[in-house]
């Protein structure tokens, strides 16, 4: 343990006595284990690719070293410094992740991403977290000062920027954005009229999704089907689980890494079931499982209406993305591409998911009176 005084009255000592300790070991444990899988997923990638064995595992290093030094920065801030900071990144990633209906890089028949040298950016990842901070800044305020439009501001927010996933188009992500935004209005206190509306109007924009996007109705159909169409990554997954069985066949012994294009990426819980077992899925489920439930029992007491709604967007952002890729990998949903929190490679998910966390530190810091 760090030797600093309770005494300390300086930005670390302060900050070192007021955070929860126990979430930060267990998002430290969980980057942790992103890097021992870097390590076991990407060699094949990178060797079918033509790039060097461990090209993909330094890079994911690199992001994982970048990404616990923004966590923790971010982490020291106060709620109204979260709440300036999510500004100022929301207005940047609106602006580029219009950008890449333009100049965007396009990749499997989306247009996500923009280059930039040697990297590739995608906006939206960091766009849903600041996103989620925004709309509970708004909500909170709408609360508290009745004739402030705060709803009004959230609502065409969430239309702007689910209209730009949609775009892209982001199913999934719009997905997640959707659910986290629904939440926050919830605990805000809509009507049930706005229960009963958003729930028909969700439904409706799903079926209206399979009918219009080719790549969803394929999914959706390879789901409930799989001889309609090629399921050959799902396949390969749920064969890894069976190879793995609670042990493992030991680091470096999986097969599935050599076959999967996205082993490093979207399947890789496919790789660590295999390599490592049942065992370290259950662990990783566990960590999830304990940054979220334990962010929740942080702000049960919570007096500060915006840090309860944003921590709670946050978690349910990080959760329930945690949860849509593993359940995809065990082929409990339709596919879809969507990083395992910290774990899955790729540095735009991974710092803008320390962005977020940091600012779930930040907010459920012991504050006397629950005052920023």
């Amino acid at each position: 343990m760090i030797a600093l005084p309770r005494t300390d009255t300086s930005l670390v000592g302060r900050w070192w006595w007021t955070v929860d300790r126990w979430t930060l070991a267990a998002l430290v444990t969980l980057v942790a284990v992103g890097g021992i899988l870097a390590l076991a997923a990407t060699p094949p990638v990178a060797e079918r690719l033509g790039y060097d064995t461990f090209h993909f595992a330094y890079r994911q290093f690199v992001f994982l070293g970048l990404a616990l030094c923004v966590m923790l920065a971010v982490s020291l801030a106060s709620p109204v410094s979260v709440r300036r900071t999510a500004v100022i990144l929301f207005g940047v990633f609106l602006v580029l992740t219009a950008a890449t209906l333009v100049i965007g890089h396009e990749v499997k028949g989306a247009t996500r991403w923009i280059k930039l040298g040697g990297f590739t950016l995608q906006p939206s990842e960091f766009l849903k977290s600041s996103f989620a901070v925004v709309a509970a800044w708004m909500f909170s305020e709408g609360r508290m000062s009745p004739r402030f439009p705060g709803v009004a501001i959230a609502m065409g927010l969430y239309l702007l920027v689910v209209g730009l996933l949609m775009l892209q188009p982001d199913f999934g992500m719009t997905v997640v954005v959707s659910v986290v935004w629904a939440v926050q209005f919830f605990l805000a206190g809509l009507s049930m009229f706005w229960i009963v509306f958003l729930g028909l109007g969700f439904i409706g924009c799903g079926i209206g999704a399979y009918f219009t996007f080719d790549h969803i109705q394929s999914r959706i159909d390879r789901f409930f089907d799989p001889a309609s169409g090629d399921s050959y990554q799902v396949s390969r997954s749920m064969e890894a689980f069976m190879n793995g069985g609670w042990l493992g066949t030991g680091p470096g012994e999986g097969q599935v890494k050599a076959y999967l294009p996205d082993a490093h990426a979207d399947f890789i819980f496919a790789v660590a079931a295999e390599e490592f077992g049942v065992f370290l899925c259950l662990f990783i489920v566990g960590l999830f499982a304990f940054i979220v439930l334990r962010g929740f029992v942080r702000i049960f007491r919570e007096s500060d209406f915006f840090v309860l709604i944003a921590v709670t967007g946050l978690l349910v952002q990080f959760g329930l993305q945690a949860i849509i890729n593993m359940a995809s990998t065990l082929h409990l949903i339709p596919t879809k591409g969507m990083t395992l929190p910290f774990i899955s490679y790729g540095g735009s998910s991974v710092l803008a998911l320390a962005i977020g966390m940091g600012m779930v530190l930040a907010l459920t810091r012991h504050r006397p009176g629950g005052r920023p």
